[in-house]
């Protein structure tokens, strides 16, 4: 056994005042519960709640505060994400901090939730990190999950462990939950998917592991997620397979060069039907613009 033991804190979010004080209160407690516990993870945005007018640069003084309580509680910290601010645009960006209070690296989130994330900019780098004599993890955030290839991306470079803040305050939480599963089991790996509450979400909280089983789910209230996990079940299950069963991380391998849908510049006809990506119309709107274009294509049909 490789024990490492993880905690998720699921707390409530304002989108009103900083959430900091609160952040470091409850770090504060639950490493006064579970002093065993030697990483944490909070909920995406959880600092400063979902509105981008809270976009700081960075380094900041959010990340400041976090690394004093990394070194004072000797953990690995991942405190969610804050919007950063670079330039004239924001990005949606989790810090990686160790026990020494150091920043080892930044993870800005891949996919936004366009249409609805309006004024975020698509990060374009992956994040892995190692915790030494442990193994390796991954970063992502909330909605890059729905994106197959970010998490077998990860898994490909290495990640035993998949960190996962998320903000997901919608009606489609449940289907979350399958695909954080499905991942789980598609990727032979630990994912740790935190969400928040109030501003910052519906709460669910999943932790899965290398068999896509559910080690714990929490539900709609406050709590704290101590859980120690056992990294070589990744390594056996990624070599014999899950429950002795698929080996998909091995099938993907052998079979890496037949993705052609991949191929850079290639145009997908099916996709580019699909229409621009936006929010969705009301039904009677729709069918204005229906009628309109039908309109023009009449007006700017061919002459015979």
């Amino acid at each position: 056994m490789k024990p490492f033991a993880i905690a998720g804190i699921q707390m409530k979010v304002s989108a009103i005042h900083s959430n900091v004080e609160t952040m470091k209160l409850k770090l504060d407690i639950l490493m006064n519960i579970y002093p065993w516990v030697e990483m944490v993870v909070f909920s995406e945005l959880c600092g400063f709640g979902p509105l981008t007018h809270t976009a700081q640069e960075v380094p900041s003084d959010f990340e400041a505060e976090m690394q004093k309580m990394a070194a004072k509680h000797k953990i690995w910290l991942l405190p969610g994400s804050v919007f950063e601010k670079a330039g004239d645009k924001t990005y949606n960006t989790a810090t990686v901090i160790n026990p020494k209070g150091e920043i080892v690296s930044r993870y800005r989130k891949m996919f936004p939730f366009y249409p609805y994330e309006v004024g975020v900019t698509s990060g374009e780098e992956f994040c892995v990190f190692d915790v030494p004599e442990v193994g390796r993890f991954g970063v992502s955030i909330c909605y890059d999950m729905w994106f197959p290839e970010t998490t077998r991306t990860l898994t490909v470079m290495g990640a035993e462990v998949i960190l996962h803040p998320t903000l997901t305050g919608t009606i489609d939480r449940e289907i979350e939950l399958s695909i954080v599963r499905a991942s789980a089991a598609q990727n032979q790996c630990y994912i740790f998917d935190i969400n928040g509450l109030d501003a910052g979400g519906s709460g669910q909280s999943i932790v899965c592991g290398p068999d896509g089983r559910v080690l714990y789910q929490a539900q709609n209230n406050e709590e704290m997620i101590p859980i120690e996990i056992d990294m070589e079940r990744v390594e056996r299950s990624r070599r014999l397979g899950i429950l002795r069963l698929g080996q998909p991380l091995k099938s993907f391998r052998d079979h890496l060069g037949s993705f052609t849908i991949y191929q850079p510049g290639l145009k997908h006809e099916y996709l580019e039907k699909l229409g621009p990506l936006n929010k969705p119309k009301r039904l009677d709107e729709l069918a204005e613009l229906q009628m309109k274009d039908e309109q023009h294509n009449v007006i700017k049909g061919p002459i015979f």
